[in-house]
């Protein structure tokens, strides 16, 4: 890996667009993808402000911008403004990743890839005919679920706070992937019954973000197997509290960090064709969160 060359005239522009952006590790993580190959190209955070998404997409068209990452809160509806969707992101109803290839602006989504990635490749574990239990049916959980089936997972249990948001995502994985799939109210007495049969749990909730680093106060670890896998899609604090209380129970774990990098190493290769340098990007992330 060299040095970066300089930024000229016709140095290619990537970046990441969501509103609030700055927190974003992405810009480290890609830049270093690119300083590997010697790309003249450089990866920046774009801010967008509410209902500044349509001018943003346009600007971003025509100012020569080649590709963009979006992350929160824009990923759903920017699935309705693209011209064309790969399949991946119209099985998941959200985009994550953009580029702009002449005239068309193509959506797609590595989330939910990037995720099955990090399952496979860290932890040794995949989906196929097995149990699994999600709790949260937010924007990333969307992903997960409709992954998951979309590869097989033979039972999908989704818990979220509001019981009729996870029946509706249940009703349309069933739909979409033929794959069984139920909601659930994150109420103990709901879902206690479903925890030691899972063969993977997965803590999708917003609970435990940093600074606050709390465990839900719903989910009780004694419930799980010892053999199940537990993930949680957190990063930071590495592990989550959730995550210790996991393993003291005897369970194998998974953070977040798995699924952000290879979500991003996904998208590099789908915007340069070229194999994603994933070691290198993993290191920038590592370093980033000391």
């Amino acid at each position: 890996m060299s040095k970066r060359k300089e930024i000229t005239g016709v140095t290619e522009i990537f970046g990441v667009m969501g509103y609030p952006v700055a927190h974003s590790l992405s810009p480290a993580m890609q830049n270093k993808a690119f300083d590997y190959y010697e790309l003249d190209k450089i990866y920046l955070a774009f801010a967008v402000p509410p209902n500044c998404l349509t001018q943003a997409l346009n600007g971003l068209r025509a100012l020569g911008v080649t590709g963009v990452n979006v992350t929160l809160p824009y990923k759903e509806v920017v699935a309705r403004q693209v011209d064309l969707l790969s399949p991946e992101a119209q099985l998941i109803g959200a985009v994550n990743v953009l580029r702009f290839d002449q005239d068309r602006l193509v959506g797609h989504n590595t989330d939910g890839t990037g995720f099955l990635q990090s399952l496979e490749q860290d932890a040794g574990f995949t989906p196929a005919g097995k149990k699994v239990l999600v709790l949260g049916a937010g924007g990333a959980a969307r992903a997960v679920i409709l992954t998951l089936a979309r590869f097989g997972a033979a039972q999908i249990s989704i818990a979220n706070r509001t019981r009729q948001r996870a029946t509706e995502l249940a009703t349309e994985v069933e739909a979409k992937t033929g794959q069984k799939a139920v909601g659930l109210s994150l109420e103990p007495s709901e879902l206690k019954p479903w925890v030691p049969e899972a063969d993977l749990v997965i803590q999708a909730t917003s609970v435990g973000l940093y600074p606050k680093g709390e465990s839900p106060s719903w989910f009780n670890p004694d419930w799980l197997s010892p053999t199940a896998l537990v993930c949680d899609l957190i990063y930071r604090p590495r592990p989550s509290e959730f995550l210790k209380r996991a393993a003291l129970r005897g369970c194998r774990t998974l953070d977040g960090l798995g699924m952000l990098l290879y979500q991003g190493a996904q998208s590099f290769t789908w915007w340069t064709g070229l194999e994603a340098p994933v070691d290198v990007m993993r290191q920038s992330l590592l370093k980033q969160l000391g």
